[in-house]
């Protein structure tokens, strides 16, 4: 018998879910371990083995497919331990990248700074060269210049470099060159370059998005090439698939060339799994909440299509490669709770995460969080936890929700009350950024509810916005790790084709959409995927002359199998 896994690593929980040949599935659930998460993947694999009566080793050499969510990009980011790079541009542009859109992005905020910069001043150097906007080249690349950079890269021993030459999205050999060249010359050395990961218009937008994926290749190249040693060394010879924030999968190979694209991958599978719960309900409008022990992650599904965004945020950085439109806070079961400065009681940001968890987990926590309040109120069976794997303490409980009690002058139980409603207001809240706040009305969606901790609280969010229906599924507790096992292999690429409708040149145009096609069947064939299994659809987005934003519009045909003919 074969099986299928999703595996979804959350701040707190690392989830499963095992499907076998014949479509049984069991669900598992581990401890995250944040110094390696390989740790927490490995021991619910032990698990999953224990459970059908096999070793590790025989279970391993059963599994067909491995889909892996993983969070090490978003931590990497998050907690500013990525990689240290430099950045390489055009010359004359140097503070392009850290002066970013030179708008106060906080406009009534005269204190707000913008995050750390991914490579300081000193980091970024530049080169003598030139492609005009027409592609048209204006000055040779420097190829002296280039190596002068290599020299001090190496002096300073950076482990990532990213390429980000000014309208490289028309002519990339320049950046093509570089690349070649750091690459014979810094061994070892991760290298990208904005043509090859974002080669669109919008300078800052690119260079950032470019020296995030050298931020965050490394260490997602090291855990791959760990795992996938650790996955071989014990028996599996199955495809292992890494989720994408666009809702797709792609292979490791592919991940580790395009590392950004993995930023807040697991909950892009949220959507996939609650179109899949409804799908036989008939409903195709729905907001999915997923409430686990760290974040609570929001998206709107209209129609039967996630919400798509081609520019976003994480931890104050652009990146604008296309993702679904999750909206994400700090509200889960860890989140601790705060009395502030002017004696409020507070909910959140914070989290205990994996370690040391909530009080009530008995692992050494001593801060009143979300569980603690909710296995005061009874909302928690304290005998049966993390499938009856966890006894929760609800001395301890009491005692951290205690310590904010006294200082509010409530009783425990009224504490956690509070708790209760200001979590929940939280989380109406960024329900209604995600929906009222996009011109939407959530009366119009039914709810899709999941996490761990997601339940206990649907019905109260529900009827704070007034959503008629509200949708728990059976295996709402790893809903991520089954929407991984709903996915497919999926890669967008992005081309900037300047022109007016009146004067548009098809010949062109056609020869823009080819090369796109051309370069996304690539992939997918060294992906193991065959032309009879790969649809392609193509997408423009146009705006008014003297306009800043663009609207999306299908092109094409969509869905089509591919085929030497023109679309």
């Amino acid at each position: 018998m074969g099986y299928r896994i999703g595996v979804d690593v959350g701040g707190t929980f690392t989830d499963f879910l095992v499907v076998s040949d014949d479509n049984e599935s069991w669900v598992f659930k581990t401890s995250t371990t944040p110094d390696d998460p390989s740790e927490g993947f490995f021991a619910g694999l032990e698990m999953a083995a224990a459970n059908r009566r096999l070793s590790l080793g025989e279970f391993m050499s059963r599994i067909d497919t491995i889909v892996h969510g993983t969070t090490i990009t978003t931590n990497a980011t998050l907690t500013g331990k990525g990689a240290k790079i430099g950045f390489m541009t055009t010359e004359g542009f140097r503070d392009a990248l850290n002066m970013r859109r030179g708008l106060r992005e906080r406009q009534y905020d005269s204190k707000h700074s913008p995050p750390p910069p991914l490579a300081p001043r000193y980091r970024i150097r530049t080169v003598r060269e030139r492609v005009q906007c027409n592609g048209s080249v204006a000055v040779a690349l420097n190829e002296e210049d280039v190596m002068a950079a290599v020299r001090f890269f190496r002096d300073e021993q950076v482990e990532a470099v990213a390429v980000s030459y000014l309208f490289s999205f028309f002519n990339s050999g320049h950046e093509e060159r570089t690349s070649e060249l750091l690459s014979g010359s810094l061994p070892g050395v991760y290298i990208t370059t904005s043509s090859e990961v974002l080669p669109q218009v919008r300078l800052y937008e690119r260079n950032s998005t470019t020296a995030l994926n050298a931020y965050v290749g490394p260490p997602l190249a090291r855990y791959l090439s760990r795992l996938r040693a650790k996955l071989a060394g014990n028996g599996f010879r199955g495809t292992l698939l890494i989720m994408q924030s666009n809702g797709g999968v792609m292979a490791p190979e592919v991940a580790s060339r395009f590392a950004v694209n993995t930023l807040l991958s697991g909950p892009a599978a949220g959507p996939v799994a609650g179109l899949a719960f409804t799908r036989d309900l008939d409903i195709s409008n729905i907001i999915t909440i997923d409430m686990g022990g760290t974040s609570f992650d929001i998206c709107l599904v209209e129609g039967g299509q996630p919400s798509l965004i081609t520019e976003g945020q994480v931890a104050g950085y652009h990146v604008a490669t296309p993702s679904l439109d999750i909206h994400t806070i700090g509200a889960g079961g860890g989140s601790m709770a705060w009395v502030d400065a002017g004696g409020m009681l507070r909910v959140g940001p914070q989290s205990a995460g994996a370690l040391p968890g909530p009080a009530c987990y008995g692992r050494g926590g001593a801060e009143p969080t979300v569980t603690d309040a909710n296995l005061i109120l009874g909302y928690l069976d304290p005998a049966y936890f993390h499938g009856g794997a966890l006894t929760l303490d609800r001395t301890a409980a009491e005692a951290a929700v205690g310590k904010i009690a006294g200082s509010l002058g409530l009783g425990t139980a009224e504490a956690a009350a509070g708790i209760f409603r200001i979590v929940n207001a939280n989380m109406a809240d960024g329900l209604r950024v995600a929906s009222v706040q996009r011109g939407h009305n959530p009366k119009d969606f039914a709810l899709v509810v999941a996490g761990g901790a997601g339940p206990i609280h649907a019905a109260e969010l529900a009827r704070e916005l007034g959503i008629p229906l509200t949708v728990i599924p059976r295996d709402a507790s790893v809903f991520c790790a089954v929407g991984m096992l709903l996915t497919d292999l999926q890669h967008d690429y992005v081309r900037t084709f300047t022109a007016s409708t009146a004067d548009l040149d098809l010949e062109r145009l056609q020869w823009t959409l080819d090369g796109m096609r051309d370069e996304a069947v690539a992939t997918l064939n060294q992906e193991g995927v065959a032309d009879a299994g790969i649809r392609v659809s193509f997408f423009s987005d146009v705006r008014y002359v003297g306009q800043f934003n663009e609207v999306e519009v299908p092109l094409g045909h969509q869905g089509e199998p591919v085929s030497p003919e023109r679309v």
